[in-house]
């Protein structure tokens, strides 16, 4: 049965995001290359005194393409992809309407406060967690005006069955919502010892409790962010782009819950011959090793979405985005389980190959996904052609170019240290000193900025894109596009 074609969705929010998306890409991809080159010129680093350091920017940049950037995208895919897989929009509910508006006002007050915080110095030093108590609680309260949104869209939707979109959705707010509460219980010791700021405060862990629950949270705050939700935007973008329905249902259904079940536990890779007991090490490689399985079966779901129409690859620089998000996404979810294997990671423990197979994933998996995302959404949202596919092809090429020199430096770099690190004389000394391996490496640092540089250089080609196709030709109706298997799409919303 097909809906009444007159039915119309209300992008209000979905804009706000969009807007957010570019404006915290900027920002944090900006600063990632700023310190980057600060890395291969250290000089870099004295130009602004202690606000312009890399111990002071790197949180700024993580939070900033983490939080800023990437969650943004979620959030503006949700407000878009929600509407039009549940069949429901948001303008019937004026309270869903309101809680959508101040769930992006209050996340762009605690993004405010983060930045301002974070550039004063005021961390509490967590990997991905560094926000002070009462930005927490900030964090908290928008977490849940999230969740209200989800739910009481899908309370009043028209359709049915939940697309799997929507399942990865709903994942997104339940994990970070239970890692995020965990891992920030803190005691601000203003409130209870009269001595210090009002807003510092200790973790309520201690020792190797506290990096356990840290990174137990900080390995799935990359699940819950990094994939799930990339996963639920990409089986909704790929079909609807290509025509071709997905290739398995059933098996989006099979990696869901074992990516569920398996991401949870994996956590404990980064914590290899430390003073954590030696079997949650290993329990932490062995999961690791094992969560290829969801993590390729997602990937593979989305390539083989396009068995028979390789073809559009060529026509279609939107799937050519995709596409290759996708390869990098299998890249990095296997790259990552063999840096798990605890004979690898006695090389590669604090080494740079690490930070590649972090960007690798990031710019080729969430960032292509992210870009092709609002590139979709646009002609929808603001019935305007997008105003150049040349530029699209010509931001692609170059950024995957960026990508490469970035990810490939930053293997060779750490394997140089690695090595180095390791090597004896025939007394059994070290052969080389801490500051031979960074001088040895410094080549590579300066391959990796150029690398991000021109990643940088794509963005804000892309975002010049975006910016002139508000000038561009208007479209009565959007494009049509074939549907996801198992949704009842209507083409003119």
């Amino acid at each position: 049965m097909r809906l009444d074609r007159a039915l119309s969705y209300d992008y209000t929010v979905a804009k706000y995001f969009m807007f957010a998306t570019i404006l915290f890409g900027i920002v944090g991809m900006g600063i990632g290359v700023l310190i980057a080159f600060q890395m291969a010129y250290p000089d870099l680093n004295y130009l602004a005194g202690e606000y312009g350091t890399f111990s002071r920017l790197r949180p700024l940049h993580t939070a900033g393409v983490i939080f800023g950037f990437m969650l943004s995208g979620v959030f503006a895919t949700w407000y878009y992809i929600g509407q039009r897989v549940l069949k429901v929009s948001m303008s019937e509910s004026p309270f869903l309407m309101a809680v959508g508006k101040l769930h992006f006002w209050i996340y762009m007050l605690v993004m405010a406060g983060g930045v301002f915080s974070l550039f004063a110095g005021v961390s509490t030093s967590k990997e991905y967690a560094e926000l002070e108590w009462p930005l927490d609680i900030g964090v908290v309260v928008l977490w849940v005006l999230w969740g209200v949104s989800i739910f009481g869209l899908i309370g009043i939707r028209r359709e049915r069955t939940l697309y799997i979109s929507v399942w990865y959705f709903i994942a997104t707010f339940l994990g970070i919502a239970m890692l995020y509460l965990f891992n920030n219980m803190a005691v601000p010791t203003k409130l209870v010892s009269g001595y210090g700021n009002w807003w510092h405060s200790v973790s309520m862990y201690a020792g190797a409790n506290d990096a356990l629950v840290q990174w137990w949270y900080g390995h799935n705050a990359v699940a819950f962010v990094f994939t799930v939700p990339i996963i639920a935007q990409i089986y909704y973008f790929l079909p609807k782009e290509s025509g071709q329905p997905i290739f398995s249902y059933k098996l989006s259904i099979f990696s869901f819950w074992s990516l569920m079940f398996l991401y949870l536990w994996a956590g404990g890779h980064h914590l290899i011959y430390s003073a954590v007991p030696d079997w949650m090490q290993t329990m932490g490689s062995v999961f690791s090793v094992v969560l290829i399985l969801p993590s390729w079966g997602s990937a593979i779901n989305m390539l083989l979405t396009m068995r028979g129409e390789w073809q559009q690859l060529r026509e279609n620089p939107l799937i050519k985005f995709m596409i290759l998000g996708s390869t990098f996404y299998m890249f990095s979810t296997l790259e990552g389980p063999i840096l798990a294997i605890k004979s690898v990671n006695a090389l590669a423990h604090f080494t740079d190959w690490v930070p590649g197979h972090v960007h690798d994933g990031t710019l080729g998996w969430v960032g292509f996904m992210t870009m092709a995302a609002l590139y979709h959404m646009t002609p929808r949202v603001f019935k305007r052609e997008i105003y150049s596919k040349s530029l699209m092809e010509i931001q692609f090429w170059i950024q995957t170019i960026g990508i490469v020199l970035y990810f490939s430096s930053m293997w060779i770099a750490g394997i140089t240290q690695g090595m180095m690190w390791r090597a004896t004389d025939e007394y059994g000394n070290l052969a080389y000193s801490f500051i031979d391996t960074v001088i040895n490496i410094v080549p590579y640092y300066w391959i990796r900025a150029v690398g991000g540089l021109l990643y940088l250089l794509g963005f804000f080609i892309f975002v010049y894109n975006i910016y002139k196709s508000f000038g561009a030709k208007s479209l009565e109706k959007e494009p049509l596009s074939a549907s996801p298997a198992g949704v009842k799409e209507v083409a003119n919303v």
